[in-house]
């Protein structure tokens, strides 16, 4: 992915809130396996239960993610 298709990307992401997983995947290039997996492991950030089906991440730690990856190429 280029430079430049992260940085639009990035401009689709919302401010605040909360993303479901399938909407972190979209910024987060990798399979729903190794997302979940890096959750466990503590190398992403957290989930927060909002009932049995739903669970959420802030836009924030995501956010965070990306930057974070983008700053190092």
């Amino acid at each position: 992915m280029s430079k430049d298709s992260k940085i639009s990307e990035l401009q689709n992401l919302p401010e605040t809130g909360l993303l479901r997983v399938n909407q972190v995947l979209r910024f987060i290039p990798i399979s729903r396996s190794s997302w979940w997996a890096g959750v466990k492991s503590g190398r992403y950030p957290a989930a927060r239960k909002l009932s049995d089906r739903v669970t959420v991440w802030s836009v924030e730690s995501i956010r965070a993610i990306i930057e974070g990856v983008s700053a190092h190429d």
